[in-house]
């Protein structure tokens, strides 16, 4: 009662002790206060360990397709009596890994001398994971084509000819969709710590 009409003052509030300036130096991240030494290393270990995995699944994949050496021609028309030919490869798909490789080792070379934007490198990896993704896609839509065939269009399915060249191809495709993975990751973890702040 006689706060509402206010005769009397509420009192103080408490002091902070020393106990609870710790706990709020070492939980809040965000304010400026200090983590733990072991924690900070290990977010900071995160994103290079990603990238450096990414780089790796993408180079293996580009490296595996650049050196698969068997190629498929195929009779695509007939004009009088001489057959067109078309020979497939699967170039969109090795640039598109190397490029990805490229890019994850370049700033991981970079980031050491801690001269990179993050916001470039934030829009980059989104752009590299992209590119990383529809080349995979493009890729594994052909392969598809190549196990399996299409009977409507009346395409032969090349794989029981072409083994060595499908398995080693499968091979590259699941790397890349590794690679696709571990991008996604990174992409999601440097939203998230930037979000955080």
């Amino acid at each position: 009662m006689d706060l509402e009409r206010g005769d009397k003052k509420p009192p103080p509030p408490a002091p902070r002790t020393a106990a609870t300036t710790t706990t709020t130096t070492t939980t809040s991240a965000c304010s400026g206060k200090k983590r733990p030494p072991l924690r900070d290393s290990l977010v900071a270990l995160q994103p290079v360990l990603l990238r450096a995995a990414a780089a790796l699944a993408a180079a293996a994949a580009a490296a595996v397709m650049a050196l698969d050496a068997q190629s498929y021609t195929a009779v695509v028309a007939i004009v009088g009596t001489r057959p067109l030919t078309q020979t497939f490869t699967a170039r969109y798909f090795v640039i598109a890994n190397a490029i990805a490789a490229a890019y994850n080792l370049l700033v991981l070379l970079v980031r050491r001398r801690r001269t990179t934007a993050s916001l470039v490198v934030r829009m980059l990896d989104m752009v590299v994971m992209a590119l990383l993704a529809t080349g995979a896609a493009a890729a594994a839509s052909m392969a598809e084509l190549g196990r399996n065939g299409n009977a409507r269009a009346r395409w032969n399915p090349m794989c029981d000819r072409f083994g060595s060249f499908c398995r080693r191809g499968g091979a590259a495709l699941a790397s890349s969709f590794v690679g696709v993975a571990l991008m996604l990751a990174l992409n999601l973890l440097s939203a998230a710590s930037g979000a955080g702040c």
